[in-house]
């Protein structure tokens, strides 16, 4: 009958300790965040979870008062030291470390299984649990929701990917990790060179051999300078030269003056808002002096965002920056 009591006595201590930290590993907000996207195991939990100083005061209490019996229980059979040295060894082993390190492992899983023991729990003990939860919740507050910064983010992302357990493959994790990143950068980082620049003179005639060019660059909007390329006068749009005669008309006569010019050192996110708001899918960068660094797409920007290049059949090279700063080391070769 002893042993039948001690064992009792052990797997409730065990219950207690196990609960304790088996709980309080599921984040209350997570739990939230699944209970709202219709899981009904985690809304179970979550009823208990929610008021977090009242579950540990039960749990805790509960714990402390099973401990306590226990050692008073073992005394009673057996000498002073021998029942502190077993209290211990039962308490240590078969209440703390098993149980602590089963819960933490599948705390979700078996939260679901024992959450109804300890709704009786906080029900038998909440004249007692009550005034002290109260006491808490004024004291400290709620618990503190957990917030990620986007590096973090991104970690879990990878950490998702990775994981055998997870659904997000690699393609998603690159457009979920461009989203995220793509703010922390600037025009700078993304737009088309000035020396990758395809564009021509306002007084440029549409003859066939301009026409020739302008399908032959792959290009849909072809920037229109007046006497240099800092000084843009508009936009060609090559849509606008399909199934018209422009027969001795020049560049002027065609382009569009909409154009819009955007600062090298602007935010992307903020970049992709003025596309949205200006309705454009094109802007010319200028730098600090005034004078233009390259153009800008809303292309560029989704490509940040996706993590790739979206390259068509008349695009010669992937990275036009890369290209450029080539050319630029062979043009100071050739200099020296």
């Amino acid at each position: 009958m002893d042993i039948v009591i001690i064992l009792i006595l052990v797997g409730f201590s065990a219950l207690f300790s196990g609960l304790t930290l088996g709980f309080f590993s599921l984040n209350k907000d997570d739990l939230e965040r699944k209970m709202k996207l219709g899981d009904e195991q985690a809304k179970k939990i979550y009823r208990v979870r929610k008021n977090g100083n009242l579950l540990l005061c039960t749990l805790l209490i509960g714990n402390v008062a099973i401990n306590s019996a226990l050692s008073i229980f073992l005394g009673s059979i057996v000498s002073g030291f021998l029942a502190g040295i077993t209290a211990t060894g039962l308490i240590v082993i078969f209440g703390e470390i098993i149980p602590q390190a089963t819960f933490s492992r599948y705390a979700f899983e078996l939260g679901v299984k024992v959450v109804w023991i300890v709704r009786i729990f906080i029900f038998a003990l909440y004249p007692i649990c009550w005034p002290l939860a109260w006491l808490l919740d004024k004291i400290l507050g709620d618990e503190m929701p957990s917030v990620y910064s986007r590096k973090e983010l991104i970690k879990i992302i990878e950490e998702h990917e990775q994981s055998g357990d997870s659904k997000l493959d690699e393609d998603e994790e690159k457009i979920i990790k461009g989203a995220l990143s793509f703010s922390d950068k600037i025009v700078n980082d993304i737009l088309t060179p000035r020396v990758e620049i395809f564009s021509l003179p306002i007084n440029r005639l549409l003859d066939k051999k301009t026409i020739k060019d302008i399908k032959e660059s792959g290009h849909s909007r072809i920037p229109i300078y007046r006497e240099k390329l800092d000084d843009i006068a508009g936009i060609l749009y090559a849509k606008d030269l399909i199934g018209n005669n422009f027969k001795d008309k020049t560049a002027e006569e065609v382009m569009r003056d909409n154009v819009i010019y955007v600062d090298y050192n602007k935010k992307l996110d903020d970049l992709l808002n003025a596309f949205k708001a200006n309705r454009q899918h094109l802007f010319i960068v200028i730098n600090e002096y005034g004078e233009l660094s390259g153009l800008v797409s809303i292309e560029d920007v989704l490509e940040e965002i996706i993590g790739a290049e979206i390259m068509d059949e008349d695009d010669k090279f992937a990275d036009l920056q890369a290209e450029a700063r080539k050319k630029m080391k062979k043009k100071k070769l050739n200099k020296v």
